[in-house]
């Protein structure tokens, strides 16, 4: 049951989100389209696929590690869409990278917005704002699609079921996510959300190493 609360987790959080970035235009939709039509079937894919687990988590913290630092040199702040982006290389790039997190996030279970904001944070392709709203739709669909394979998984356990003393936690991530997005459209300033963000991932990143 456990990634499965943690996909429901992940669908009533950015829910939520996606809605109040798309009412403020913050979704990157040229650019977030694409690559969520590349990642779904990719997140399927590695969804069932085998590695040695403890080698997996080891590359993967210190990846998220890495990525977390770097993110806190990031010092300059961009206003609108590198056009890097949309050029032909950059679309490819985008294309490539999208099938490999697609991958990575239905391999280990996660939306997979956690190994993509580091990588647009420290190219500075888009604004803080923009990669957040990105990340949530990202997470979104890719949460979506693994408790899609999670049914698939485990077709003789009901996943719409859950026991009362988890409604608790999905009403609280719910009211958390709201505040969350909230705070980081109205009220908090790009440079203190990109580095919260840095946190998180060099806090995941440090967990997956102790573990």
């Amino acid at each position: 049951m456990v990634p499965i609360i943690a996909l429901i987790c992940n669908v009533i959080v950015v829910s939520g989100n996606c809605l109040r970035y798309h009412k403020n235009d913050l979704i990157p939709w040229s650019f977030t389209l694409p690559v969520i039509l590349v990642s779904i079937p990719f997140a399927l894919i590695g969804g069932n696929t085998l590695i040695d687990e403890a080698l997996f988590i080891k590359i993967l913290g210190w990846t998220l590690l890495f990525s977390g630092l770097m993110m806190f040199y990031r010092h300059q702040e961009i206003t609108s869409i590198s056009p890097k982006l949309n050029s032909s290389i950059g679309k490819f790039i985008s294309i490539i990278v999208a099938a490999i997190l697609g991958f990575l996030a239905g391999l280990v279970g996660i939306g997979g917005g956690i190994f993509f904001a580091p990588i647009l944070h420290i190219t500075q392709v888009l604004p803080t704002r923009k990669i957040a709203a990105f990340a949530s739709i990202f997470i979104l669909v890719n949460s979506i699609a693994g408790l899609i394979g999670q049914y698939n998984k485990y077709d003789n356990l009901d996943i719409l079921w859950l026991d009362n003393q988890y409604i608790w936690l999905l009403l609280v991530v719910f009211i958390g996510g709201q505040l969350g997005s909230y705070i980081s459209i109205k009220t908090i300033k790009p440079i203190i959300l990109r580095r919260l963000t840095a946190g998180l991932v060099i806090y995941v990143g440090c967990r997956l190493l102790l573990i």
